[in-house]
């Protein structure tokens, strides 16, 4: 096989016809500009190839069912290994999916649960113990004498089926009686069962009095039943004057067994210990550990205001309907009407409110059909007794009920997660979490952060017969928690749902994972694993890049990350600009033979910098304080902001930076900005919120979720450009408005394709095929439309424009050139205002999101709120971003960036770290202040602080470099 992987005109998106060669089991990185192509060549041309060459080795029935890729733009690729992609999307959207499932830790917990674990009983919290035959006999023997019993051997438990084969065999074997669903019946009556129930079925084996005479007549009885039902007998005791469907009965087993309570468990198999199985699931939750309720504080969000005001959210104000008129004689009843606050209503109103009223029935008089709810007076007409069903009722109905999508969200929105009462979260029934290893039940285990888990299970007491059994288990858990501490994910929790994690901590969980799978050979593409990682855990994360390809594999990592690129053994660098100025290779070699042109070498020599300002901003004097933080894992935290600042929340990976300001802070301010129904964390209290206007969280969502969305769309420039041609002469004698230049309604767009200016061809066992609209010829409108020219220039040739053309076109119309100069500002320049929203990368939309900040005229005292703004962005796209938001808060803004990027860090007012460690480790405060007070630290307090431990570190690089060629920014 090659040495390398050979690729030879590669076009795809804006690659230049690249041709590169690349070495085979190496770690090679692929960085350049936001735009320039990076994931064009890694993902969409190396990766896509991969991909579709393994989907056509598979049969045509195969592919039908998994569907083709289209073949890339490239003339040429040779060297390819089998290809797997580790990207930033979260891993699984159901709620089932956990870290401990995606790692697999979590199935090798089961089998060591299952084959080691100590069973205790869940209603006397004794250890199980299994019992022979004989001792089975002894412990029924020592009933009291004279108790009378029946033996059953229970040969079905609730399963569906008719079983008439099942009563005919035992009718033939000489078997008189059995219990059915509770029911004694003769065997030799005809026995009609639903075969689609579930079923329960006790044969009758004998009946017996308790005496020594009995003895070897219970003993006979006893080893039949046993063996009749794998193990398992019911004694059935028969109380003073009761009949034979009115028994006491007690479970005995040759399996584990509570002799104090007769409970009795089968042999634990791995499933028992999984909450996606029926027979390890809580049946409260079905193994969620956490159900779906009606949450007062949200159906009621301002007990200040009355009924009358809306104060019942989901019934809004009173109106004439039925509903009305019977909370209004509850009311009534209460002596209470609908002018009075909420807050004064008494807790046993507040009761039936919302669990309703019971059998008590109230009076509500309707005239005509219809009450007259609100008026305080009662019409004459028919009088019901009615009860009142309760909000809780009301809402769960429509939630359950309505087939209506709306209606149906309508409900959720007042509904919250609430813990499973039953298995207090632990996801699975009250028998699998009766079974401990060490102290600790699955679940308990499953909670820790894996930092704590690992320390926990590998310091573990286990007697020699455990440890003979599970050594084996033992060290694959403990070698995948290890795997997860190498990349930085020791605060993770092993129940923590995948769904809420970030797409850089997914992309490390399947990293982690396929190290441990130990495979060989193998092409891995990664997207920016640094994401989301403080500098002092990207070590360890280097560390495990060059395991996978010490094993032989080759690596290739898309990349912004200086410690990245400075260990690569190769560095393919992209350029020289993004967009149409990109897609050219610059350079392909040692990090240390990068070519002095490239903006990655002269920020990685220190050529160019991104600059602190000489003196940090003192702020507005105002701020801003939340007090008394507890979600998660924050210790009391109170936060003091100040305003008019740029500021910096840092910390190592799990530290609460999250935790306090996007699910605290955030949602705090929306609801009382917007009235949002989002729930904030615990807190205490909150202090100068009159400070602010408003609250704006900027993240990098995509701007739109269709390919018709656009950032002339998005940031409303394409209103004013059709409403430009809708005056132009031309469009007024034919009478077109603004309408007739959207390519999305009627009228004026191309119907053959609807506006989207190609079409799909199916071509079944291949890839769809999409062409150009032959109507449009891929322009999106029709003739009449495109007649119409604005200085040469059709509506279609406009969305095709580059916004840095687009800017200079448009110079002479105010309204336009305005927006399209803020998209030049934050580095868009490169990007056409047609572009599909859902070719625009996460950094990208945050950027653009943040020109349509600084095009608004604003009041200057909004606090905008970014996380990790740095995501997706090359050194000199920092610089840029850094410029935008210095811009922000040079109007009197403040901004709360949560970011591990040394050069943005550097480059604020005031910084607050969070740590020290991650997890339970983490949670507090360490230090704040401006970023040059943090890297002057002295003693415990820097050693505390990793994050004034690096800032430390980049001053004096900063220091030693030479004179760089950007200005200090001010």
């Amino acid at each position: 096989m090659r040495d390398s992987i050979v690729v030879r005109g590669a076009r795809e998106h804006n690659l230049k016809n690249i041709d590169i060669d690349i070495p085979r089991e190496r770690l090679v990185v692929v960085t350049g500009l936001s735009g320039s192509g990076k994931s064009s060549l890694a993902f969409d041309t190396i990766y896509a190839e991969g991909q579709r060459r393994f989907m056509e080795s598979l049969s045509a029935y195969a592919r039908q069912f998994l569907g083709m890729m289209e073949r890339p733009a490239v003339d040429f690729i040779d060297g390819l290994s089998p290809v797997i992609s580790i990207d930033q999307k979260t891993t699984n959207r159901n709620p089932r999916s956990t870290v401990g499932t995606v790692t697999e830790i979590t199935d090798f917990l089961r089998l060591l649960y299952a084959r080691t674990a100590i069973p205790y009983s869940y209603k006397s919290g004794e250890k199980m113990a299994k019992q022979t035959t004989d001792q089975l006999v002894e412990s029924i023997l020592a009933l009291p004498e004279g108790t009378k019993a029946y033996c059953f051997a229970p040969v079905v438990r609730s399963r569906k089926g008719h079983y008439k084969e099942l009563f005919e065999q035992m009718a033939r074997q000489g078997f008189l009686r059995a219990r059915v669903d509770g029911e004694m019946m003769d065997l030799d009556q005809d026995i009609q069962l639903d075969r689609y129930k579930t079923h329960t079925i006790d044969i009758v084996v004998d009946r017996f009095v308790i005496s020594p005479k009995s003895a070897q007549r219970v003993t006979d009885s006893v080893r039949m039943a046993l063996e009749m039902a794998d193990g398992y007998l019911i004694l059935g005791l028969q109380g003073e004057g009761a009949g034979p469907d009115d028994l006491e009965d007690r479970v005995y087993s040759k399996h584990l067994f509570d002799p104090v309570t007769g409970l009795s468990y089968e042999d634990p198999a791995p499933n028992l210990f999984s909450f996606n199985s029926p027979k390890g699931a809580c049946k409260g939750c079905n193994g969620l550990g956490y159900r779906y309720d009606i949450d007062r504080e949200l159906v009621i969000p301002n007990p200040d205001q009355s009924i009358r005001q809306g104060g019942i959210r989901f019934l809004g104000k009173p109106r004439d309907m039925f509903q009305f008129s019977l909370l209004e004689a509850v009311l009534e009843a209460y002596d209470v009407d609908f002018d009075t606050p909420l807050k004064k209503y008494s807790d046993d109103f507040m009761d039936v409110l919302f669990e309703g009223s019971g059998r008590e029935k109230f009076d509500v008089i309707v005239e005509g059909g219809s009450a007259g709810a609100g008026t305080g007076q009662r019409n004459r007409g028919v009088t019901y007794r009615h009860a009142y069903p309760g909000l809780k009722r009301t809402i769960r109905e429509q939630y359950e009920g309505s087939k209506s999508s709306n209606v149906r969200a309508k409900a959720e929105a007042f509904m919250s997660k609430m813990t499973c009462s039953e298995c207090e979260g632990g996801r699975l029934n009250k028998e699998a979490l009766s079974y401990r290893l060490g102290d600790y039940n699955i679940a308990e285990l499953s909670s820790m952060d894996i930092a704590q888990f690992r320390d926990t299970l590998g310091s573990m007491e286990l007697s020699e017969r455990q440890r003979q059994i599970g050594h084996l288990v033992l060290k694959e858990v403990l070698d995948r928690a290890d795997f997860l501490l190498n990349v930085g994910l020791g605060y993770l929790s092993l129940d923590r749902e995948a769904q809420t994690l970030s797409g850089g901590e997914a992309q490390r969980i399947r990293l982690a994972t396929q190290i441990g799978t130990q495979l060989v050979g193998v092409l891995y593409v990664l997207d920016e694993p640094s994401i989301g990682l403080h500098q002092r855990d990207n070590v360890k994360l280097i560390q495990s890049l060059e395991q996978l390809r010490d094993l032989g594999n080759s690596v290739l990592v898309v990349e912004h990350d200086r410690e990245t690129i400075e260990r690569a053994d190769f560095v393919v660098d992209l350029g020289p600009g993004a967009g149409t100025h990109g897609g050219h290779l610059i350079s392909a070699g040692v990090p240390e033979e990068m070519p002095d042109a490239s903006l990655t070498a002269q920020y990685m020599k220190d050529v160019r910098q991104i600059y602190v300002a000489k003196t940090p901003r003192k702020g507005n004097g105002k701020t801003l304080t939340l007090r008394g933080a507890t979600g998660h894992n924050l210790k009391d935290v109170t936060l003091t902001l100040p305003l008019g600042t740029f500021i910096c929340v840092t910390g190592v990976s799990g530290s609460g930076k999250s935790s306090l300001i996007n699910h605290t802070l955030t949602p705090l301010l929306s609801q009382h900005f917007y009235k949002s129904l989002a729930t904030p964390l615990p807190y205490q209290s909150m202090e100068g919120m009159d400070h602010i206007d408003k609250i704006i969280s900027i993240d990098q969502s995509p701007i739109g979720r269709t390919p018709r969305s656009n950032p002339g769309t998005y940031t409303k420039v394409f209103d004013h450009i059709r409403m430009l041609f809708a005056e132009l002469p031309e469009s007024k004698i034919r009478g077109y408005g603004q309408g007739r230049f959207s390519f999305n309604v009627k009228g004026g767009r191309c119907e053959t394709c609807t506006g989207d200016g190609v079409r799909k061809i199916e071509m079944n066992f291949l890839p769809d095929v999409y062409v150009a609209c032959e109507r449009c010829g891929g322009k999106r409108y029709n003739r009449d439309t495109l007649e119409i020219f604005y200085q040469g220039k059709t509506i279609h040739d406009v969305l095709e424009m580059p916004v840095e053309e687009a800017v200079e076109f448009f110079k002479n119309i105010p309204s336009i050139h305005r927006k399209l100069e803020t998209l030049m500002s934050v580095g868009l320049g490169y990007i056409t205002l047609g572009q599909s929203s859902t070719t625009i990368s996460g950094g990208e939309a945050q950027r653009m999101k943040l020109s349509r900040e600084l095009s608004k005229s604003g009041t200057g005292n909004t606090l905008y709120v970014m996380d990790e703004p740095t995501t997706g962005l090359h050194f000199h796209d920092v610089k840029q971003l850094v410029d935008v938001v210095q811009r922000l808060v040079d109007r009197g803004n403040t901004v709360i960036v949560i970011e591990h990027n040394m050069d943005l860090i550097k480059a604020a007012d005031w910084v607050i770290d969070m740590g020290p460690e991650g997890g339970r480790g983490g949670g507090e405060i360490l230090v704040e202040g401006t970023p040059k007070q943090l890297a002057s630290l002295k003693g415990e307090a820097m050693k505390r602080s990793y994050t004034a431990q690096f800032l430390k570190e980049e001053f004096d690089r900063i220091q030693k470099a030479p004179k760089p060629i950007v200005e200090t920014l001010s």
